[in-house]
């Protein structure tokens, strides 16, 4: 909310993945294990009335943010999903799809009195009804065979080798993001992330040859984006994580992926003040 507005720029694509307001004391399982679902308090609920305003209020801030052609993604479950889906509509976005992202390795309900929670939803949308916006439409196809993609996607959670600087409580799959990536932006296009937490949207952003800045406030997290950023440098490093964002594309799509650093670029500068 503050340093938003004190940047004069505005992105091609945008990835959000803001608190889903699930730190409500409950339990699930991880690695075997009892787990809190207890973030912390950036993800607690303050209410419908101030959880929705919340949502309207950064929705606005990245909108401004968002060239004329240029696309978002928000990530969410039921819990606040339908406010960011409400907040758009009534911004002027224009949502494009509702992707069903289903986990092919979740956790078991222990209560076993509803159904097993396996999926999440990712809303695509671009900044107005009149604006035009990019989609990769043939590597898509290509992706998923050779037959258009559907708006169900079946991709594992986070996986142990993207947790080798340690692990944030929300932190997404590389998978997922490369795909979104792909599907939205070409290279050398400008990416932002206004809830980074650990930079799997950077770290995506820098092997596909995209640019890339996050906003985050707490420090824990901002040090993790640091490490997982330096761990590149290591060029067999960045190649293995290349080998394993490939293995959920088609091997057509290869020489697309394939790792290399992104072409000078002469085009918009990134002005904070």
């Amino acid at each position: 909310m503050e340093l938003l507005p004190n940047i004069n720029f505005q992105f091609d694509m945008i990835f959000a993945d803001p608190p889903y307001f699930l730190s409500n004391g409950g339990i699930s399982v991880q690695s075997g294990k009892q787990v809190s679902v207890n973030k912390g308090n950036w993800d607690k609920s303050q209410g419908f009335e101030k959880d929705n305003d919340f949502n309207r209020r950064w929705l606005a801030l990245c909108r401004e943010k968002l060239t004329d052609n240029g696309t978002i993604w928000v990530s969410g479950t039921f819990h606040n999903i339908f406010s960011v889906a409400q907040s758009m509509t009534e911004l002027g976005y224009k949502i494009l799809n509702c992707i069903t992202w289903q986990k092919n390795n979740p956790p078991p309900n222990l209560s076993c009195r509803y159904f097993t929670h396996s999926t999440e939803f990712i809303l695509w949308a671009k900044k107005s009804a009149k604006s035009k916006h990019y989609f990769n439409y043939d590597l898509m196809k290509s992706i998923n065979g050779g037959t258009q993609m559907r708006d169900v996607w079946t991709l594992p959670a986070i996986a142990k080798w993207e947790k080798s600087c340690g692990k944030h409580p929300t932190q997404k799959p590389l998978p997922l993001l490369s795909r979104i990536i792909l599907a939205s932006t070409k290279e050398n296009d400008w990416i932002l992330d206004p809830f980074s937490g650990s930079s799997t949207t950077g770290i995506a952003s820098t092997v596909l040859g995209r640019r890339f800045l996050g906003l985050e406030r707490e420090t824990e997290f901002l040090e993790m984006s640091k490490a997982r950023r330096e761990e590149l440098n290591d060029i067999k490093i960045k190649h293995d994580y290349y080998q394993r964002i490939s293995k959920y594309a088609d091997t057509n799509c290869m020489d697309i992926l394939e790792v290399r650093e992104p072409e000078p670029y002469y085009g918009r500068d990134l002005d904070i003040e």
